[in-house]
């Protein structure tokens, strides 16, 4: 299965999933450490192990303490709509939205 090309904030911070801002990745990781961080956490959640995923998810930085150091909150788990990125998301097209979705 492809996967969606999913709207990313202008910022980076977050990407748009099933209309829901989840936060990305830490984009200072090191490749190295988060392709490693990434094969774990696939595996945790392969094996349903979600202690582990979700610290895979916190060395990652996509949950947990925020890895921007600038004081703005975590909007994760919001509707872009209900959040400071409303223009940015209304302003993308309806096919960009979709993708999302």
């Amino acid at each position: 299965m492809a996967r969606k090309n999913r709207p990313h904030t202008p910022d980076g911070r977050y990407l748009v999933s099933k209309g829901i801002l989840k936060r990305c990745t830490n984009p200072s990781l090191e490749d190295g450490y988060r392709r490693k961080t990434l094969k774990i956490m696939m595996k945790a959640r392969m094996s349903k192990d979600r202690d582990a995923a979700l610290e895979a998810k916190v060395a990652l930085g996509e949950a947990g303490p925020v890895w921007w150091d600038d004081g703005s909150p975590d909007y994760s788990g919001s509707t872009p709509d209900a959040t400071p990125y409303d223009q940015w998301w209304a302003g993308l097209t309806d096919d960009e939205r979709a993708a999302g979705a």
